[in-house]
């Protein structure tokens, strides 16, 4: 079969399959096949790694990803592209299917069947209604990672990047900053895509560290703390963490903490770097409690 990767193949494989696309799960299938290349470059595939790709539709950046991986684990919820996907990758004998949820699937397991418990390279064209749930599993479950190379919305990737002191800086850009480094590959026009969504998107690679930049004493406390500081960014970081209950401190251990920093009490959260986050998350966690 003719690689997928242009309007004409993957519009021909749409109507063999009378697919029709599901709105609830984004579907929006990739036509460029110089897009598919770069992202398969900027994963750094080689031929002893086992790549999970999230997600792979009807097959398209799959058979990009066979031809250079030694294995492909291949995620797709929607039960409907499993005869299709059986179909355009019936000439790879180095692709597994797995009809599951990614986000109730067992990846520690999947890892270790299938990549021989060595780290894998993500790979992934997101549906944009479920980026950062998707994001965050795959870090937080500490499953044995290389790099996430992924096309999302443009905005999304903007503040996976995003530095202290703008406007996309938040909860996700510490979070992401936090397990890895994220670089920009190449931007992505909607024309790229059928059907054409209504933003454009952006292929982002996350390589994650081999341990945090920073010290943490309470990985969770870190970033409950965060969370807090952006719940509502109109609110000073006093405000912020004091009406967080789950946190256990007041407006004025806040305050004494931020004056031990060198900080204003009114200073807002958006201003603090991931290092002044955790200095502040260690040193909350161990304000003396009074009995």
């Amino acid at each position: 079969m003719e690689t997928l990767g242009s309007a004409k193949n993957t519009i021909e494989i749409l109507q063999k399959y009378h697919i029709s696309l599901q709105k609830k799960f984004g579907q929006n299938f990739l036509i460029d096949k110089n897009i598919l290349e770069k992202i398969v470059d900027a994963a750094h595939v080689t031929a002893n790694d086992c790549v999970l790709e999230i997600g792979p539709g009807i097959g398209t950046m799959t058979q990009y990803l066979a031809e250079r991986a030694k294995n492909v684990i291949a995620v797709e919820v929607d039960k409907n592209l499993i005869p299709v996907l059986q179909d355009t990758l019936s000439s790879y004998n180095n692709v597994t299917i797995i009809n599951q949820d990614i986000l109730k699937t067992d990846l520690h397991r999947i890892i270790e069947e299938h990549g021989g418990g060595r780290p894998v390279k993500v790979a992934a064209n997101l549906p944009y209604y479920i980026t950062t749930p998707i994001i965050m599993a795959l870090f937080e479950n500490h499953i044995a990672l290389q790099n996430i190379t992924i096309m999302v919305q443009k905005e999304v990737a903007d503040r996976m990047q995003a530095e202290p002191g703008t406007k996309n800086y938040g909860a996700l850009s510490l979070a992401v900053q936090y397990y890895a480094k994220p670089e920009i590959i190449v931007k992505v026009p909607a024309s790229c895509f059928i059907p054409k969504p209504n933003v454009d998107s952006t292929v982002i690679r996350l390589t994650k560290y081999e341990k945090p930049p920073v010290a943490v004493w309470d990985e969770a406390y870190l970033f409950a703390v965060i969370r807090a500081s952006f719940n509502q960014r109109r609110k000073t970081l006093v405000n912020g963490l004091a009406g967080a209950p789950v946190l256990g401190v007041n407006k004025e251990e806040i305050a004494g903490v931020l004056a031990q920093m060198g900080l204003p009490a009114a200073i807002r959260g958006e201003t603090l770097t991931l290092e002044q986050f955790t200095e502040l998350s260690n040193s909350l966690l161990h304000v003396p409690k009074q009995k």
